[in-house]
């Protein structure tokens, strides 16, 4: 039914890894010239799809008075609401809109990672750091770091949050000194 309605193809379950991937790379090299020149542009060059509703043109207007400014963002709502379709949008329309885009699912980030992901590492500061990482901090710097799912994150990482929010400087674990942030940060979150 799925395939008589478009699909490419169906994988039944338990899959074969090898086959899975087979698959995929026979569906994307199988895309129609369109797809291949639609997914060649830039997401930061194609606008948002906004509703007509009140609610909506209220919140494209806020969204129009922040984007070009460098204030951090809070942006709150339900799951699937489309926080970070939103984040995007701002991003695009922002000053920073020819530099990369970050997007850090913090929910997903263990306690015991997240701070090396977030500022990075220097070779040996743990068991296991065999080189130097940079964390989403430093490859975000001059563009937007987006945060999805800052409400899920411990206390004593939103207190080092916070020294990047107001000093904008950071340190990689086990680092020395301290690194300068000239991003934006975009943060969103499902909860109070």
């Amino acid at each position: 039914e799925g395939m008589k309605r478009g699909a490419f193809d169906f994988i039944v379950k338990p899959w074969d890894n090898e086959k899975l991937i087979e698959t995929l790379k026979a569906a994307y090299n199988g895309r129609s010239k369109e797809a291949r020149e639609r997914n060649s542009v830039p997401p930061s060059s194609v606008s948002m799809l906004w509703g007509k509703g009140n609610v909506m043109a209220s919140v494209r207007r806020t969204v129009e008075k922040i984007a070009p400014t460098d204030a951090s963002v809070l942006i709150t709502g339900e799951n699937g609401t489309g926080k970070d379709v939103l984040a995007g949008e701002i991003h695009r329309m922002s000053e920073r809109a020819l530099q990369k885009m970050v997007c850090v699912d913090a929910g997903a980030l263990t306690e015991t990672l997240f701070e090396s992901e977030l500022f990075g590492h220097e070779k040996g500061a743990f068991t296991g750091a065999v080189e130097q990482h940079r964390g989403f901090f430093e490859k975000a710097d001059g563009g937007t770091i987006f945060l999805d799912e800052i409400g899920d994150v411990s206390e004593p990482i939103q207190i080092k949050l916070l020294q990047v929010l107001q000093q904008r400087t950071f340190s990689p674990v086990g680092g020395h000194g301290t690194l300068r942030f000239s991003g934006r940060v975009i943060a969103a979150t499902n909860q109070d």
